[in-house]
């Protein structure tokens, strides 16, 4: 017998797995950012799109796999993601979503149970919250989440290769260490190949189109300490950006930060999908 699923909206001294934290984000329990949640646990970010999209969004992908790591495809219709994790619902699994129409947000909700459709299909792309645990586990602090707050994200001035109608700017996630920790993290996280793996830039901000670090265009502002390293990640945020930009008739995203637990080990290579 399956051991009981503690869903108390609290911390995850109580339950960790993965499974728990799907099931509070189900309840309505759980509501807010993922960082730090189901430790060792990859978490995905998430785009639904209509299966008329579908094969130019996966070519996208495939085009970027650095900010665009597959680790999940649905069937059009379907809600479940097995290959992901145990009795996985798209429509409920995730902490908060983001409704578009024609490009423009219309809701922000817990659920899309009112939203789904039988020509909807879920990607599923790797996260790079999924080696922070790896960081701290080595010792090397990760200033946002000892802060309590979630990643900073930024548009660059990087461009990816367009798909169809899928384009935009590369958006990237920003940690900040000292000297000796950014080389630890740099060669650590470049192993987590579903995660965005090594990172794609290092240093002056400017070098990429970024001029307000204080002002990120998604997530918190970060926290800098003198004499830090900025080291800059892929982020799974370019993809979402893409399909905004595309001015589809209808998509769904994760409001960025919220994202879905899988119960796939954060340390795999392989994504677990199949070809459209």
């Amino acid at each position: 017998m399956e051991p009981a699923i503690d869903t108390s909206p609290v911390s995850a001294k109580h339950d960790d797995r993965a499974i728990a934290w799907r099931h509070r984000a189900r309840a309505g329990l759980h509501t807010t950012h993922t960082v730090g949640r189901a430790a060792g646990c990859l978490q995905g970010n998430l785009a639904i799109v209509p299966e008329s999209l579908a094969r130019d969004f996966l070519m996208y992908c495939h085009r970027n796999p650095k900010p665009c790591p597959l680790i999940g495809v649905g069937d059009a219709g379907d809600v479940a993601l097995p290959e992901l994790g145990a009795d996985i619902d798209i429509r409920r699994d995730v902490p908060a979503y983001r409704v578009f129409r024609e490009g423009f947000p219309v809701e922000t909700t817990v659920d899309l149970v009112n939203h789904w459709r039988d020509d909807l299909v879920a990607f599923v792309l790797g996260c790079s919250f999924s080696f922070e645990d790896a960081l701290a586990d080595a010792g090397i602090p990760v200033r946002h989440v000892d802060a309590g707050r979630n990643v900073p994200m930024y548009r660059t001035s990087l461009q990816t290769r367009r798909a169809g109608p899928f384009a935009g700017p590369l958006v990237v996630t920003l940690r900040a260490f000292s000297p000796a920790d950014a080389i630890r993290a740099i060669v650590l996280s470049e192993r987590f190949r579903l995660a965005h793996g090594a990172p794609v830039h290092i240093g002056d901000p400017r070098q990429i189109g970024i001029d307000e670090l204080a002002k990120p265009d998604f997530g918190d502002s970060p926290v800098i300490e003198d004499g830090d390293i900025l080291v800059f990640w892929a982020c799974g945020v370019t993809p979402q950006n893409a399909v905004l930009r595309a001015k589809l008739p209808f998509c769904i995203t994760h409001k960025p930060g919220h994202m879905l637990v899988t119960d796939v080990d954060e340390f795999a290579e392989t994504p677990f999908i199949e070809t459209l």
